[in-house]
């Protein structure tokens, strides 16, 4: 029996992985995390698969309930939204299956970073402007902030920036980047992406947290900061430059396949 960890992906049911979603079809039993999982995913459950919604469990009963399967030789498709290395509090579940001795695995899904990068068709690193993309989040209600992660200290290195949970913090996040980004830099506010009632809002550091305030949004958004959001004025990579040479292409000899 194994307990398969699954990253569903940012919202929409067709961005799980085909291995994420083989898993589901096949595993008697299913916990999903049902405030941010669709109901579409957990739908490809067995016919007769015991699917619970984990949203008002604490650890304490999910481990449980992973227990009671093992006790029954079932898998479990454990399933979390987008990928679960990421804010998905499966560390401390598979540190309670450890000390259990019961086995699992990890199945990564597409990040919602991602899924805001592809919904905006842009890159969130460009060339002279940006080569970092640094994913963190603000402390409010949640744990505190470990030394050396504050926004005023990352801001220092004006990479961009993927802040999670932290839609109510726009105060602090002007507060704490203005100095670094200045007023001006682009922000993007993105509501539950890739979900049918998705938003995404565009703002400046100034003026974000007003436009964010009418809009009457509370949670289930990421908030991206950074000088490569609408860029258009950057140079084109080395990549494909015509004169650069890399072990995969001798710019003196082009080959055609096909």
């Amino acid at each position: 029996m194994t307990v398969h960890f699954i990253g569903a992906g940012p919202g929409a049911p067709d961005l799980i992985t085909v291995r994420g979603l083989k898993i589901i079809q096949t595993c008697p039993v299913c916990l999903y995390a049902g405030s941010l999982v669709p109901e579409e995913i957990v739908k490809a459950a067995p016919q007769g698969a015991r699917v619970i919604d984990t949203a008002p469990l604490n650890l304490d009963e999910i481990v449980a309930e992973i227990v009671a399967a093992h006790a029954k030789g079932h898998d479990v498709s454990r399933v979390h939204s987008g990928d679960p290395s990421l804010y998905g509090a499966i560390a401390e579940q598979m540190r309670r299956l450890d000390k259990l001795g019961i086995p699992y695995d990890v199945t990564p899904g597409v990040p919602a970073f991602a899924a805001v990068a592809a919904a905006l068709k842009t890159e969130f690193t460009l060339p002279e402007i940006a080569q970092t993309v640094i994913l963190t989040r603000t402390a409010m209600q949640s744990s505190s902030m470990p030394p050396g992660e504050m926004l005023e200290e990352l801001g220092r290195s004006k990479a961009t920036l993927a802040i999670h949970l932290s839609i109510r913090n726009l105060g602090y996040i002007e507060r704490a980047l203005i100095p670094h980004y200045g007023a001006e830099c682009p922000v993007v506010v993105a509501y539950r992406i890739t979900w049918p009632d998705q938003m995404i809002i565009h703002g400046t550091l100034s003026t974000i947290a007003k436009k964010v305030r009418e809009a009457k949004l509370t949670r289930t958004a990421l908030i991206l900061v950074g000088h490569v959001l609408g860029a258009h004025d950057f140079r084109d990579s080395a990549l494909y430059d015509a004169d650069h040479e890399h072990v995969l292409r001798n710019r003196k000899t082009a080959r055609v396949t096909g």
